[in-house]
């Protein structure tokens, strides 16, 4: 078998036989937008660099402007050449790439289009040997979402699902799934009209990343870590996902979404569910779904006279941010200057099953923030303070702190003796980078789990009741927000870390965030 054909998931590596790549057609809707350019096309490239897509695929782009292969084709080389992690472009390979690489001119709601693309899929089937099986990749608005699956099933283009079925086919659909949890129901109600669960995955970026995946190897595979995993050993965790960027061009849509919607229901709720979940009882994709699902239905509710306290919005205001001044969120393009929309959240969470009682976890996220950075800390409990007590001090708790990006690796921090008569202790810090450990550049999110949704592997892809339980905890947040509107959110300079509310949130507990 050429290596081409063949792709190793490393969570079930030595666990289960390797599944063979089948040939397949990816189509994109709304190819003619920024993620195209900037990550699917990226990934598609890298892929086809590493021997890890189909040797029989076809990649066709569906949008509305006008515009024919040949023109596409050279977008798509400009794009590549800018954005991908790989430099310089291979230009052999980009040649051969690139014959595979068509559009596709229809509105989303035109039925003719889908006809023809039907017609167009069925022709490239003969002459690319692409086996009738068909990934539609919706990177659209997700007004478009329903419109969209529902054209493709009028059009026979999506097949009714069977186990094991050949040919076979899948929608990949980006965030946000819903805006809340009514209009969520609505869009799982809606969706699964035309298509069963199985056939969709449900896109979240994070799950991609190198140290996202190695969470699982990490916590089952290494005995000493997963024996204190639990609320005897540790005291409290904390996730952070920091951006050092504003909205950008992006106020109208974060006017109608704000930061609660765009970051913790789904990114950092689900690194949650990772940290926070049982072994499931094998790797297989629903087992350890199933598991991520126990996690979020055990989510304490937070009541209505606790959101307040237990959460805290905040909203950036003129600052500097590595060195360049930055405007605040009011100033920035179509943003309301009265506007309360935060872009900043932290909050306190609790689980309520046997592993996590009485461990709080804290999350925080925010634009402005002084670095671009993700980070899991699980923070230890206190040392009895019997030994190497000194004036009443409390030494340093060990923290395992798992980054996610930049640099992704796992540090710990312990106490050590300095060198010398005096003997002090201070903490020192065991660190691990992948780059620097494995001499690799670890692939891009979207390469991962575009390769994933080709093999038909939804593990790292979010299932339906997933993304529901996760809407209903954070539901109730938003409708108080919205039964009081005038109530403004706290303000934080650009480039600080968010608040002194956040800060005090952990101070009430004699906590406090990490220095990152």
């Amino acid at each position: 078998m050429n290596k081409e054909e063949l792709f190793i998931n490393p969570l079930a590596e030595g666990s289960r036989a390797s599944k063979p790549i089948e040939p397949c057609c990816l189509v994109i809707f709304g190819v003619t937008g920024d993620l195209t350019a900037r990550k699917l096309m990226p990934a598609l490239y890298n892929l086809a660099k590493e021997g890890q897509l189909p040797l029989h695929f076809t990649c066709v782009g569906f949008a509305r402007r006008d515009k024919n292969d040949e023109i596409f084709r050279n977008e798509m080389k400009e794009a590549v050449i800018k954005h991908s992690r790989t430099k310089p472009l291979d230009e052999k390979l980009w040649e051969n790439f690139a014959s595979k690489l068509f559009y596709h001119k229809s509105s989303f709601d035109d039925a003719e289009g889908y006809k023809s693309l039907n017609k167009r899929l069925s022709e490239m089937d003969s002459t690319h040997n692409t086996g009738g099986n068909r990934i539609y990749y919706l990177a659209t608005q997700p007004s478009s979402f329903t419109t969209i699956i529902e054209k493709l099933s009028e059009s026979k283009l999506i097949y009714p699902y069977e186990e094991n079925q050949s040919p076979w086919s899948r929608v990949i659909i980006e965030k946000p799934f819903g805006h809340d949890l009514q209009s969520a129901e609505s869009l799982q109600t809606e969706i699964t009209k035309h298509l069963n669960e199985k056939q969709i995955y449900r896109i979240d970026h994070y799950l991609g990343k190198e140290a996202v995946q190695n969470l699982l190897v990490f916590r089952f595979s290494n005995l000493i870590f997963e024996a204190i995993w639990n609320q005897k050993y540790i005291d409290h965790v904390q996730i952070t996902v920091s951006e050092d960027i504003g909205i950008g061009t992006r106020g109208r849509f974060w006017e109608e979404t704000g930061l609660l919607r765009d970051m913790i229901q789904n990114h950092l709720i689900q690194l949650l569910s990772l940290i926070a979940m049982e072994p499931p009882v094998s790797l297989d994709a629903d087992a350890i779904r199933n598991e991520k699902v126990k996690v979020l239905e055990a989510l304490r509710p937070i009541s209505p006279e606790e959101i307040d306290q237990k959460v805290i919005r905040g909203q950036y205001t003129d600052g500097f941010v590595n060195g360049e001044q930055a405007q605040g969120y009011r100033s920035e393009e179509n943003v309301d200057n009265e506007s309360s929309r935060e872009t900043f959240v932290a909050l306190e969470m609790a689980i309520d099953n046997w592993r996590w009682a009485g461990v709080p976890f804290y999350l925080r996220s925010g634009k402005r923030l002084p670095k671009k950075t993700t980070e899991i800390a699980i923070v230890f409990e206190h040392v009895p303070n019997i030994l190497f007590l000194q004036n009443q001090k409390k030494y340093e708790q060990n923290v395992l702190s798992i980054r996610i990006q930049p640099n992704e690796g796992i540090a710990f921090n312990m106490n050590c003796k300095v060198p010398g008569i005096a003997s002090p202790i201070q903490p020192v810090k065991m660190d691990f980078k992948y780059g620097n450990y494995f001499g690799l550049t670890p692939p891009e999110a979207y390469e991962r789990l575009i390769c994933d949704s080709i093999l038909g592997d939804s593990t790292l892809f979010t299932r339906g009741d997933e993304v529901l339980a996760s809407w209903k905890y954070i539901d109730p947040i938003l409708q108080h927000w919205e039964k009081n509107p005038k109530e403004a959110p706290a303000t934080y300079k650009a480039g600080t870390w968010g608040p002194v509310e956040a800060e005090k949130l952990l101070n009430r507990s004699a906590r406090s965030w990490r220095m990152i």
